[in-house]
């Protein structure tokens, strides 16, 4: 059975650093640099909800469904962006990577390949995960793009699943990976930095 404690990720050009209060600065920047609390279909806070934001995702830890991270950009040092596991069920040792969310400057650049590949790395070969799930809202056609190109199979979508911000409902677009696909996923993702390709972030 899993457990999946908060932990510094750190590797190629990135730093995932467990979210605390102190970083709120730093994510207020970041969605401001795109104003990305206006994408109705994202979870990005707006610059008065950056405290409440954090506030939400620490006691999604303190409860044991939730570890967050603030994404660090290791060649300027500067905070743009937050990602965490969320849905953990360590009775099937299972978790999902989601909430995730990059300053405009960084999407499309090595940023999200970068932040995929240590949460999967992680998720598999120290927490011992058997299933890494990924989420997206049906609109979100960017996002499922990047997922799928993650090397992620669709598992399907479950229809009027989870509350956006604005208070509409979405439908959710589900996918993972497993333990098996593991290897061929971390080659690809591998290839993917090496050569300098981006993913843009889901969700």
């Amino acid at each position: 059975m899993i457990t999946v404690q908060p932990i510094t990720l750190e590797g190629h050009g990135v730093r995932l650093e467990p979210l605390a209060p102190e970083h709120a600065a730093g994510l207020a920047h970041a969605a401001a640099d795109g104003r990305l609390w206006e994408l109705w279909f994202t979870s990005v806070p707006g610059p008065d909800e950056v405290d409440a934001y954090i506030r939400g995702a620490l006691q999604g830890l303190g409860q044991g469904h939730m570890v967050p991270w603030a994404v660090r950009d290791l060649t300027t040092g500067d905070v743009v962006g937050s990602t965490r596991y969320h849905d953990i069920v360590p009775a099937i040792d299972r978790v999902e990577i989601g909430y995730t969310w990059y300053a405009s400057r960084v999407q499309r650049t090595h940023v999200n390949t970068a932040c995929k590949f240590l949460l999967f790395q992680h998720a598999f070969d120290v927490a011992g995960c058997r299933v890494v799930g990924l989420r997206t809202d049906n609109f979100n056609f960017a996002s499922q793009r990047a997922i799928e190109r993650l090397g992620a199979k669709k598992d399907g979508v479950i229809r009027r699943h989870q509350a956006r911000r604005d208070g509409t409902v979405r439908d959710s677009v589900m996918y993972s990976v497993l333990v098996e696909e593991w290897a061929d996923v971390q080659r690809h993702l591998l290839l993917r930095l090496e050569r300098g390709d981006s993913l843009r972030a889901p969700r």
